[in-house]
């Protein structure tokens, strides 16, 4: 995977692209979740590297794509994307995101519908409105607090058992998250402001439909959060 940056008015996003592959017929974009990085793909890149053309980043803010402006919204994600998939000739994009990655694939497809081949949700809820309460929403737009005054060492031990059964997953979240430790302030906003931009694009009451081939996947022993 070779390591390139994509230059945006925020900030840079760091993402990595192989382009060799049996088969073009369709490109797969790994997204991660919110405060995780491109690692928490390694695995699956490795299972279909030389199969087909692959993407995955460090979401803006996120790990090597820092320091990065929190100011845009869950569209403006949208519109980076889909400015490194042509950047790389990407024209036949299955997205593969995991949590806000799937909601960031939602508001993809409600943006690029014609170029979105196919979409895989990785415990992302459905991003219509009606699947939320004002409580939700209103909750939603206040995190950044919460995980400002959380424990760090509790929300590592957290962290990492609630996303994960395995020894490998959880040894991984907890490295992931551990690209923030001794700064939880930074961890705190981009948290909180994850949280506010899927809240925002909620409330925009816009279809959010996906594309004829969408596959939903939920973990019946995910405990870092819920699925309505």
């Amino acid at each position: 995977m070779e390591e390139k940056v994509h230059t945006t008015s925020c900030g840079p996003i760091h993402y990595w692209v192989n382009h060799t592959a049996s088969n073009t017929e369709y490109q797969l974009i790994f997204l991660p979740g919110l405060t995780a990085d491109h690692r928490l793909f390694d695995k699956q890149i490795k299972h279909f590297q030389g199969k087909y053309p692959l993407m995955v980043w460090d979401a803006p803010g996120h790990a090597v794509s820092y320091p990065f402006d929190l100011t845009f919204s869950l569209f403006d994600k949208a519109k980076w994307l889909d400015e490194i998939l042509i950047q790389e000739g990407f024209n036949h994009p299955v997205i593969i995101g995991q949590s806000m990655g799937g909601y960031l694939g939602q508001a993809y497809s409600q943006e690029f519908s014609k170029k979105l081949k196919g979409y895989i949700s990785i415990d992302s809820a459905p991003l219509q409105r009606e699947y939320f309460s004002n409580i939700e929403l209103w909750m939603l737009k206040r995190m950044e607090p919460v995980y400002r005054y959380y424990p760090w060492k509790l929300l590592l031990k957290s962290g990492s058992k609630g996303t994960s059964t395995s020894e490998y997953g959880r040894k991984l979240m907890h490295d992931m998250t551990m690209v923030y430790d001794g700064d939880q302030r930074r961890y705190a906003k981009l948290s909180g402001h994850g949280f506010k931009i899927l809240a925002e694009a909620c409330e925009t009451n816009l279809p959010f439909k996906l594309p004829p081939k969408s596959l939903l996947i939920c973990g019946e022993k995910d405990k870092a959060g819920s699925c309505l």
